[in-house]
């Protein structure tokens, strides 16, 4: 590249740094750092596992941007798709029971992919809208019964499920709550036990709880894999006190933890899931909430006149057609399998660096979710007074990999989900990384 050229890059950078500051109030980010030093990447270019940054710089895509990348960057098939869909019918309302193929296409994809009986989907546009509607649709279900004060919704602590009303009501994770003063009533949160439920029926009384939602594997809050069992006793108590169990897949669907859906790894079926990110890998926004038979059959019975939830977008032609393609590429490239085998090689060299580094404690993965925890001290597990995590994702970023460092209450983790297309020696690679940004880090906190 040439001095002119050179200068004219800079430019423009220059330029869309002033007005990102200006105009963009960015997702899920610290205000303060915008300001101070603009948007750390404006990314222009997307391959495989990779993106390229404005300056020229190339970075391995460690949490598939948010674990929603699946079949990585820069697939034309997706592009095709959408452009031939929208040439032929770019949108049209699902509203008052008009349809047209692809999302009537969509939908029966999905109940073949979906574990037994969970066979209709209602479509949103996003994770938060997911599990809004899902909550909208089991206190539904449950009014419809004659049983309106069965309307409280029980979620676990450290766990994630929106920014929407409802979902960051039922987000377990007080940050994120703490954030608005008008949370909607009736939402709780429990331990990660049976034990810790059951208790909470007993004490509320299970006639006033419509839903237990939970994700299979919690991936915002760091990757925290479920007790042993712990699904079998929690479909079980939902079974004994006629309690609904919704899975939030938004995060674990479409094969980031090594099987279709996360919950099949733990050998139960839920009644509702919500599902969003992987179902079109991010390259147009799509959500969903797939109901068992027995719901959907009470809707069909007892919903009298209109059914009064929708969204503009719900069900979009276009999206549709995207989704329909991305799940394709996922069934021809064997990309769940993949994501299994690469998980396991992900596990094993995160226990490389456990034994290679003083600071990294316990290492967990399933599939392509991953984490390692951030320690002062093995032994006792004691944490650093400020949290470490954040040091070693930014010596990560100046190596050429983007991943998280979730530190919330008391947390002090790295967190990983790179695309399921991921090889064995792009694996090796996102370690090497690692084991440099470690030591680096080891040095900086005057650890020998």
């Amino acid at each position: 590249m040439n001095i002119a050229v050179e200068e004219s890059v800079q430019e423009t950078i220059n330029e869309l740094v002033e007005l990102d500051k200006k105009h963009f109030l960015h997702p899920t980010s610290s205000i303060k750092q915008q300001q101070e030093q603009g948007p750390a990447f404006i990314f222009t270019e997307g391959e495989g596992i990779y993106l390229k940054d404005m300056n020229g710089k190339t970075v391995i895509d460690g949490l598939s941007s948010l674990w929603n990348v699946n079949i990585g960057h820069g697939r034309e098939e997706l592009g095709q798709a959408a452009m031939e869909q929208m040439t032929k019918l770019g949108f049209s309302s699902c509203f008052a029971t008009f349809s047209h193929e692809s999302a009537i296409r969509l939908a029966a994809k999905i109940a073949e992919l979906t574990p037994e009986g969970l066979n209709t989907i209602f479509f949103t546009s996003g994770g938060s809208e997911s599990n809004d509607t899902a909550f909208k649709l089991v206190r539904n279900y449950w009014k419809l019964q004659g049983k309106p004060e069965k309307k409280k919704i029980v979620s676990r602590r450290q766990s994630y499920h929106g920014v929407a009303m409802g979902a960051t009501s039922a987000t377990g994770l007080k940050p994120f709550r703490d954030f608005t003063t008008s949370l909607a009533p009736d939402f709780y949160y429990v331990e990660s036990t049976g034990e810790a439920l059951r208790a909470f029926i007993e004490a509320e009384g299970a006639d006033t709880i419509a839903a237990f939602i939970s994700e299979p594997v919690q991936g915002t809050g760091g990757v925290h894999l479920p007790p042993q069992d712990y699904f079998k006793e929690i479909r079980s108590i939902c079974d004994e006190y006629d309690i609904l169990f919704i899975a939030d897949e938004v995060i674990t669907g479409f094969g980031r933890t090594g099987t279709y859906f996360g919950i099949e790894q733990f050998g139960v079926i839920p009644d509702v899931m919500s599902v969003a990110k992987g179902i079109t890998s991010g390259y147009a926004p799509l959500g969903g909430v797939i109901i068992s038979e027995k719901i959907h059959q009470e809707l069909i019975d007892k919903t009298e006149g209109m059914f009064m939830h929708g969204y503009t977008y719900s069900g979009h032609p276009m999206v549709c057609a995207v989704a329909l393609k991305n799940i394709e590429i996922i069934e021809q490239e064997n990309l769940v399998e993949n994501s299994k085998l690469m998980g396991e090689e992900m596990l094993k060299g995160f226990k490389w660096l456990q034994q290679e580094h003083k600071i990294a404690g316990e290492v967990r993965a399933l599939g392509l979710m991953g984490a390692i925890e951030i320690v002062k001290d093995k032994k006792t597990n004691e944490r650093f007074a400020e949290p470490a995590a954040p040091l070693v994702v930014e010596e990560s970023m100046k190596r050429g990999l983007i991943h998280r460092g979730v530190i919330y209450e008391g947390a002090d983790t790295l967190i990983f989900a790179p695309p399921l297309i991921i090889n064995k020696e792009e694996i090796n690679k996102m370690i090497e990384i690692l084991d440099d940004a470690l030591t680096a880090v080891e040095k900086k906190l005057g650890i020998k």
